[in-house]
């Protein structure tokens, strides 16, 4: 079934057609073009100042088909024209348009696929830090709530490749996806990362076996909120004054972030380097707290200058998958 928009554009394009055709048709009866023109546009406007020239039977003819035709399609157009004004259908078309005008302009920007209660925490934190991004949503009514919070936003259903290409799939720097259902964020997690195979995909999953599922269809990282909950709470009841030191530093409240420590050892490829050329930050989320040197005391906050060495402890502040990352790469 055509929408409203599509037929628009088919009763616009008929009439243009039964514009052409009549004035070809006053063009081969002998008429000037301006003639030809003016007697169309009073015949299709249903104005009748009068005949240009004097018609002859087959012309009149001509003229009563094509008042029959052009009237009949003007009126069909204007009842389109009625029906978009009162569901706001042209608003809505012009709102598309400019969207789509604006991702044409972005490039590594985030794709988040919907905007339930987890999309709309992650969108409010991608705004505060000011990073560019696009909201795929097929519920019309937090597809409202994202545009009235003037986020960026697309009505098409995410999993669909078409949905991605119209995000900007292709240019963007990392994919979310959050709705709530495990099959579809492995769909989406498969098709973003054969459209794009240098994003950073992190996918939501419901289910402890789908983080497996998720990582071999291409996601980097997989977050199972229900069991990031349970975590934190127990964590909350065993270590409440660590979990509140970690609220006061972030600011916010944050899942599944350890606090661990490591030794340097001779071997590894931090030796000789400093925190600033480890970049434990930037590369891997991590924060370094403190740095005791072998037979030395505690160093808090270490400076971007200050240099690893062997037997060095390294305390850390992160993710435990951050952790394990830093661990392997550095040989720690």
């Amino acid at each position: 079934m055509k929408s409203p928009l599509q037929r628009l554009r088919a009763g616009l394009a008929t009439l243009g057609v039964i514009f052409l055709v009549a004035v070809l048709g006053y063009r081969l009866a002998g008429w000037s073009l301006l003639d030809s023109v003016y007697m169309v546009v009073m015949t299709l406007s249903t104005v009748g100042y009068g005949e240009v020239h004097p018609l002859s039977p087959p012309l009149k003819v001509f003229t009563i088909l094509v008042i029959i035709v052009g009237v009949s399609t003007s009126v069909y157009i204007v009842g389109v024209l009625v029906r978009m004004m009162l569901e706001g259908e042209i608003r809505e078309a012009l709102g598309v348009r400019r969207a789509g005008q604006e991702i044409e302009r972005l490039s590594g920007h985030v794709v988040l696929c919907g905007f339930g209660r987890m999309g709309e925490i992650l969108a409010r934190e991608l705004c505060r830090n000011r990073r560019a991004f696009v909201i795929v949503e097929q519920n019309a009514e937090q597809i409202a709530e994202a545009t009235s919070q003037r986020y960026l936003a697309l009505h098409d259903d995410a999993t669909e490749e078409e949905s991605l290409l119209h995000a900007g799939i292709v240019r963007a720097g990392a994919v979310l996806t959050t709705l709530p259902s495990d099959a579809d964020n492995v769909f989406i997690t498969l098709t973003a990362r054969n459209l794009n195979p240098k994003l950073t995909i992190i996918a939501r999953g419901e289910f402890p076996s789908t983080e497996k599922k998720l990582i071999q269809a291409g996601a980097d990282r997989v977050v199972l909120p229900a069991a990031a909950a349970a975590l934190r709470m127990a964590a909350m009841i065993m270590r409440p004054s660590a979990v509140e030191l970690i609220e006061v530093v972030s600011g916010r409240q944050i899942a599944e972030v350890e606090v661990d420590e490591m030794v340097v050892p001779a071997t590894s490829r931090l030796v000789g380097s400093t925190v600033r050329e480890a970049e434990p930050r930037s590369r891997h989320g991590l924060l370094i707290v403190a740095l005791r040197r072998p037979g030395g005391n505690l160093e808090f906050n270490p400076g971007g200058d200050t240099v690893f060495e062997a037997d060095t402890s390294v305390v850390v502040l992160g993710r435990q998958a951050d952790i394990d990352h830093f661990r392997a790469e550095f040989a720690v």
